[in-house]
């Protein structure tokens, strides 16, 4: 690609728009992706999880068309052999957005929202768009919602629209669970969608009630991109999920949110012994956001590492989501953070990116010991990001 990876999202957003279709954007918006501090899979079994909106974004400018087409140019992608210009190009009727069979999957997240934008009752007019980011790809940092909230702003911002963010949120959870194939919770969507700049989100994610929390200003917030890449559609994130719901039949409660200690100690022995482990990280984990609210608001270092740890060692035992690159990563990165913060893998799992909470100060000495001490299966070094909690999804112009 011949464009300048160094530009800001937006910058090649538009300078893509420009030169793939010969004219300005009308709009410009944005969603930013969210890294996930912890309760992990809480979201799908009405738990509680705490995200933020960090400061990695997907663009979209966006122009009226005059007919019933969607064009689309994803500038971040390789353009098809023989195509023109840089990046990948898509191309459907409104009409024709549910027929996803044939399309390549970044391109059904876009008819996805279109499709439940209209399931949703909204006329959605032709236009042409063009998609830009810096949010890594196949990390855990939900690229995908992103993407889904940003094209949702677009079309909201060419239309004319007011949609509440709940609903933007719901309608890009839809698109993923139907069109994308995916059967996500909306933890994602709701994080880019609400977040709030400087403080986490303490979600519940069955009444989709927000609380935001103050991150310290003290205290760092590092994704580092493990660079070993997993699709959640082609890994085990949808059996997690049918496990979830198996042991919430078993204990006999709508989702396993609704499971206290009595009945736990009463019933959990009569679950498969898998399908138990699954369910014993999910009640226990979403019970630690609540703590993890806590410990923020006082500054507690060490109870943040605690429960982070605690996190990171149930997804490996119990829900069985990491792997053992990912589980050297965190030990790595806590041997140096020590009782000031706390490390553990955040996303869908089976790859990504490890979360760590530490000191400032001690940022750059995390940095070098992960440069040292660790290289991916395929022999690549990671990638650390040092974040800031960002502002939710919006229209930039």
């Amino acid at each position: 690609m011949s464009q300048d990876r160094q530009a800001t999202p937006r910058e090649r957003a538009v300078q893509g728009f420009e030169r793939a279709f010969g004219q300005s954007p009308e709009r410009l918006s944005r969603a930013p992706a969210r890294v996930n501090l912890i309760g992990e899979h809480t979201d799908y079994n009405e738990g509680f999880a705490m995200p933020c909106a960090i400061d990695r974004d997907t663009v979209v400018a966006a122009a009226h068309r005059d007919d019933d087409v969607i064009e689309v140019l994803a500038c971040d992608l390789p353009a098809e052999a023989g195509g023109p210009g840089d990046g990948a190009r898509g191309r459907f009727r409104i009409g024709d957005a549910t027929d996803v069979a044939a399309s390549p999957q970044w391109l059904r997240y876009v008819q996805g929202m279109v499709a439940v934008l209209r399931e949703q009752g909204h006329a959605v007019g032709g236009a042409t768009l063009s998609i830009a980011g810096n949010v890594p790809q196949g990390a855990g940092l939900s690229s995908s919602a992103s993407l889904e909230m940003a094209i949702g702003h677009a079309f909201s911002a060419l239309n004319g629209w007011s949609l509440p963010p709940t609903t933007m949120a719901l309608a890009g959870q839809r698109a993923e669970n139907v069109y994308a194939g995916c059967r996500c919770g909306v933890l994602d969507q709701l994080s880019s969608s609400l977040g709030v700049k400087g403080h986490a989100l303490l979600m519940d994610c069955r009444s989709l009630a927000v609380r935001p929390i103050p991150m310290p200003a003290d205290i760092a917030v590092l994704v580092v991109d493990s660079k070993i890449q997993r699709g959640l559609v082609d890994s085990e994130y949808n059996l997690r999920r049918q496990q979830c719901e198996a042991a919430a039949k078993g204990l006999g409660v709508t989702a396993l949110r609704d499971v206290d200690d009595a009945l736990w100690s009463h019933r959990a022995g009569q679950l498969d012994p898998v399908v138990r482990r699954r369910a014993r990280h999910i009640i226990w984990d979403s019970r630690r956001c609540a703590g993890l609210a806590d410990a923020l608001m006082r500054g507690d270092l060490a109870a943040i590492g605690h429960l982070m740890r605690e996190s990171h060692w149930s997804m490996r035992d119990d829900f069985e989501i990491t792997v053992p690159p990912i589980d050297a990563l965190a030990a790595l990165m806590q041997d140096v953070i020590g009782d000031h913060g706390g490390a553990r893998m955040t996303g869908g799992g089976f790859g990504g990116c490890v979360i760590a909470l530490a000191p400032r100060a001690l940022v750059d000495e995390i940095r070098v010991a992960v440069e040292r001490g660790y290289r991916s299966p395929d022999g690549r070094a990671a990638e650390v990001h040092v974040c800031a909690a960002s502002d939710g999804a919006g229209v930039l112009a």
